[in-house]
């Protein structure tokens, strides 16, 4: 949002653990000794892919930070009903002693071997080494390990887990699964495709289909259907699926199976979002849960994310990332039941995304904040000449964007730019043509329909510029209208903007009622810090300079439903 006054510098937890005593005399055998050799696949992370491990609920992602070695972790994404469990299966040799270690980080993170023993920790705020032994069953020539969190604990994190023992089969199974035949689509809709494909063969037996997009992993699966959710309509998409065993042997590809997914009704991702900008630092900044409770409101944009040197988030450059004031709002709005999408940058301040390096240290600085906050969606606020209107930053941005969509499943991502009054501008358009050749894979466009350099008619200027969005959106994407309109979104200013546009509550009422019935994803205005009345009281912080009542485009903009 550009400024002038306005400165936008913008745990059930008690687990019963129980331990399994041998009881060993003359008549037992006794068990064999496990040489100090890891037998799992993947221990580190640091393929960047998930395989051969796979997660409950499509809830674990590679992540590249917090790590406790190499470059990658695996986080679990814990939900109030699934604990994220990640686990691998390996050969192994009967009654012989193993040991499985791993480094984990979190609240209530196990360490285990299914049926067989566990070990957990409560909540390190650093990595902390688990450890556990068991033996495998006089028959027993497979085990699968895992890791997990606990319920509404929060994301976990784990690497540099290792079973320490020697294979199965004596040398070791080498042999890989026969490919999956006969890969097809058996249903698609405007975000998900379902397939379908014919069982691999293998020596020992198939644990797992690992299902690509592209040369992406996305799924793992134990039988031989899938549905891959979390897609855009109107998209083409290659799918190709490889077995699995419990050696970690891996197939060659099955055929390949290209599907467009559905334009579908209203279009796009399904991604609705009414969330007003609050800022914490600025402004008299009021209760969150307040204006919640008055108004109906679930979101909040929270203002803003800059750089506190070296490429470090924090909010607005100076405020801890965790353990101040900006977490206690978060965790006061999410225990009233709404949620945060950051924003990241503004239109002045240190913008992680000017002074990062690289997109990979850019991606490596929003996954800090994504895993603090355990993030659904975040935003970029691309503004002023030192990211706008550098193209070379609008790519380094984009391609972190695509980053950490591809390691965070089912996160959401949101550029937010300005706007002329019949649509993007010569940098707006390519900030979008270099979404597209970078498959960065946006989710939200969202303009900022003022500022626009006088005119009265805000309301007509804000339909104006939001056409022009969508047929730029069109035109690059090969989108139809209503996957076009899916994927934008407005970002207003309510009362007196920097430049005396005057938007009243009965106009963002119109924009509101416009957005929902053209069903866009996302309206939001700056700023519920300025959502109160102050007749005459021009452009100021903390009201919006017209005359309205209290919240009136919070309440307004709860009303926004796509």
């Amino acid at each position: 949002m550009r400024t002038t006054l306005l400165v936008r510098s913008r745990r059930r937890l008690l687990a019963l653990l129980g331990s399994v005593a041998l009881a060993v005399t003359g008549a037992i055998a006794l068990p064999g000794t496990a040489q100090a050799a890891n037998i799992l696949t993947n221990p580190g992370f640091e393929s960047g892919a998930l395989s051969p491990w796979s997660c409950t609920g499509n809830l674990g992602s590679i992540v590249s930070s917090p790590v406790h070695g190499g470059s990658k972790a695996l986080a679990g994404a814990v939900s109030s009903s699934d604990n994220a469990k990640c686990s691998q299966t390996v050969s192994v040799q009967p009654n012989t002693a193993y040991t499985l270690q791993g480094w984990v980080r979190g609240s209530y993170v196990y360490l285990g071997v299914d049926g067989g023993a566990s070990t957990w920790t409560t909540s390190p705020s650093a990595y902390s080494q688990l450890s556990v032994s068991f033996t495998t069953g006089a028959a027993q020539t497979s085990a699968t390990i895992y890791v997990h969190g606990w319920y509404a604990q929060g994301t976990y994190y784990a690497d540099d887990v290792s079973l320490d023992g020697p294979g199965g089969g004596g040398g070791g199974d080498t042999q890989a699964p026969s490919a999956p035949t006969g890969l097809t689509s058996t249903g698609k809709t405007s975000s998900s495709v379902s397939l379908s494909w014919g069982a691999s063969t293998d020596n020992t037996g198939v644990t797992a289909y690992d299902v690509y997009r592209g040369s992406s992993q996305v799924l793992s699966v134990s039988g031989t259907t899938a549905t891959v959710s979390g897609l855009s309509p109107s998209t083409s998409y290659t799918f190709t699926v490889k077995a699995r065993d419990a050696a970690g042997n891996t197939s060659a590809a099955s055929n390949s199976v290209t599907v467009t997914t559905d334009a579908g009704s209203g279009g796009g991702t399904g991604f609705k979002q009414a969330a007003p900008y609050l800022y914490l630092g600025w402004g008299d900044p009021p209760s969150a849960t307040s204006v919640m409770s008055a108004t109906g409101i679930k979101w909040y944009t929270m203002a803003f994310m800059l750089d506190s040197g070296g490429c470090n988030p924090a909010w607005d450059g100076s405020r801890p990332l965790t353990g101040g004031t900006d977490q206690t709002v978060i965790n006061q709005i999410r225990s009233a039941g709404g949620d945060i999408v950051p924003s990241f940058g503004g239109w002045q301040g240190s913008k992680l995304g000017a002074n990062c390096s690289s997109a990979g240290a850019l991606a490596a600085a929003l996954q800090k904040v994504i895993d603090a906050y355990s993030l659904k969606a975040i935003d970029m606020d691309i503004e002023n000449s030192d990211e706008f209107e550098n193209e070379a930053v609008q790519a380094k941005i984009l391609t972190a964007l695509k980053t950490v969509k591809a390691n965070n499943p089912g996160l959401k991502t949101i550029v937010t730019f300005g706007t002329s009054t019949t649509g993007p501008t010569y940098y707006g358009n390519r900030l979008i043509e270099q979404a597209k050749s970078l498959n960065a894979d946006i989710d939200v466009f969202t303009i900022m329909p003022f500022d626009f350099g006088g005119g009265s008619d805000m309301y007509g200027n804000t339909v104006g510029a939001t056409e022009g969005l969508k047929t730029k959106l069109k035109s690059t994407f090969g989108w139809d209208d209503a996957t076009a309109y899916a994927h934008i979104g407005i970002s207003g200013m309510n009362g007196l903007s920097d430049q005396q546009e005057n938007t009243t509550p009965a106009i963002w009422t119109q924009i509101r009622d416009w957005a929902n019935s053209h069903h866009i994803a996302r309206l939001a205005y700056w700023s519920v810090n300025r959502d109160r009345p102050c007749a005459g009281g021009g452009v100021v912080s903390n009201c919006s300079g017209i005359s309205q009542t209290n919240w009136q485009f919070t309440s307004i903009t709860a009303g926004f439903t796509g």
